[in-house]
C-alpha cells in the first residue's frame, strides 16, 4: 500500500518539487554526526572528541588498574577515577546531540523557506 502511494506521489510532483525533495532529503545517524566535524564549530567538535577519546583511554585504564589491584583502598582509588573519567566521557559524548537536532530543525526550515521561495516564484 505505501509503495503504491509512495510512487503516486513521486509521479504527481514536478520537476522543482524533486530538486527540493533531493536537496533537503533526511540525513543519516553517521552522516548527522560527520557534519558536526565541518563548518564554523567544527573544531569544537573535534577537541570535544580528542578530550572524550583521551578520557575512555584513561578510564580503560584505571580500570585494568582497579582489577589488578590487591589493596582495597588502592583498588577504590582507581575504580572511583575509573568511573568517574568513564562518566564524564560520555557526558562530553553526549555533549553534540543537541547541535545534531538543531541541525536537523535548521535543515527542515531550509527546506520550507526552499518551498516557499519555488510556490512565490510559480505565481
Amino acid at each position: 500500500m505505501t509503495d503504491r502511494l509512495d510512487r503516486l506521489i513521486e509521479e504527481a510532483l514536478t520537476e522543482e518539487d524533486r530538486m527540493i525533495r533531493e536537496a533537503t532529503a533526511e540525513r543519516g545517524w553517521f552522516a548527522l554526526g560527520l557534519d558536526q566535524f565541518r563548518g564554523k564549530l567544527g573544531w569544537v567538535t573535534w577537541v570535544v572528541m580528542i578530550v572524550q577519546t583521551v578520557m575512555f583511554g584513561l578510564a580503560v585504564w584505571c580500570g585494568y588498574e582497579f582489577y589488578t589491584a590487591t589493596d582495597v583502598l588502592v583498588a577504590l582509588k582507581w575504580g572511583l577515577s575509573a568511573a568517574t573519567l568513564a562518566l564524564m566521557a560520555i557526558v562530553l559524548k553526549l555533549s553534540l546531540m543537541p547541535q545534531i537536532q538543531a541541525d536537523r530543525v535548521l535543515r527542515e526550515l531550509r527546506r520550507v523557506e526552499l518551498m516557499l521561495a519555488t510556490r512565490d516564484a510559480r505565481k
